[in-house]
């Protein structure tokens, strides 16, 4: 009998309507950026050099903009404590997904509205927000602003490294976005995550009660 079947499901709203926006605008931006950044790079010609030279330019502003509408959107709202790092259950979430969901083993951590992540996930969405994503766009920033370098005392700055940092970062957001893809196949049933962000809606396992370490985290973010 698959694990699953012995978990009751319940019906909860997880996403809010700007969550699901949030979340499909930025993954359009990245694909059209992925796609121009990689061609004006010479890996391949699709749109023309020039083409995707002023769509990455333009798409690459519009997505600056939206993450900064988006940083000021979770400390407003508090939503910044679900990004919260722990370690808890981290082993157990690893092990899942490297054996417990090819044997239809429930999630050790199963979403909530008041916890959408769990350990891994904070881990890594915390890394990409505070770390990737910025370092992605300030590169992207200096690389397109060269010409302004001198005038703004940044002369001694290499553009070889620069744009080197820039097109690592490409293919860092790129390898997320290969993993997320595949992630998002593996809910209860095929499409699940995938509705849950178009409706707001997702089926989860019922369990009482949160975590003590949970609550132990949002006690401390609101001091």
């Amino acid at each position: 009998m698959n694990a699953n079947d012995t978990c009751k499901m319940v019906n909860i709203y997880l996403y809010s309507r700007y969550e699901r926006f949030w979340h499909w605008l930025q993954s359009a931006l990245i694909v059209i950026l992925l796609a121009t950044g990689f061609e004006t790079n010479g890996v391949y010609a699709l749109f023309g050099f020039k083409n995707a030279f002023d769509v990455h330019n333009f798409v690459g502003i519009t997505w600056l903009i939206a993450f900064a509408f988006f940083v000021f959107w979770i400390f407003t709202t508090g939503e910044w404590r679900q990004y919260i790092p722990t370690t808890k259950k981290m082993l157990l979430v690893v092990r899942y997904y490297m054996y417990g969901i090819f044997r239809g083993e429930p999630h050790p951590v199963p979403k909530r509205e008041d916890a959408k992540h769990n350990p891994l996930q904070r881990l890594v969405y915390l890394s990409l927000a505070a770390f990737l994503l910025p370092v992605q766009m300030l590169s992207g920033l200096l690389y397109w602003s060269y010409n302004s370098w001198s005038a703004w005392g940044l002369g001694w700055m290499s553009l070889k490294v620069v744009a080197g940092i820039h097109l690592a970062g490409g293919f860092a957001i790129l390898s997320f976005l290969v993993v997320h893809l595949y992630m998002i196949t593996t809910g209860h049933s095929l499409g699940a995550h995938t509705r849950a962000m178009i409706c707001g809606w997702e089926e989860v396992e019922e369990r009482e009660g949160i975590e003590e370490w949970e609550i132990k985290s949002r006690v401390k973010s609101r001091v």
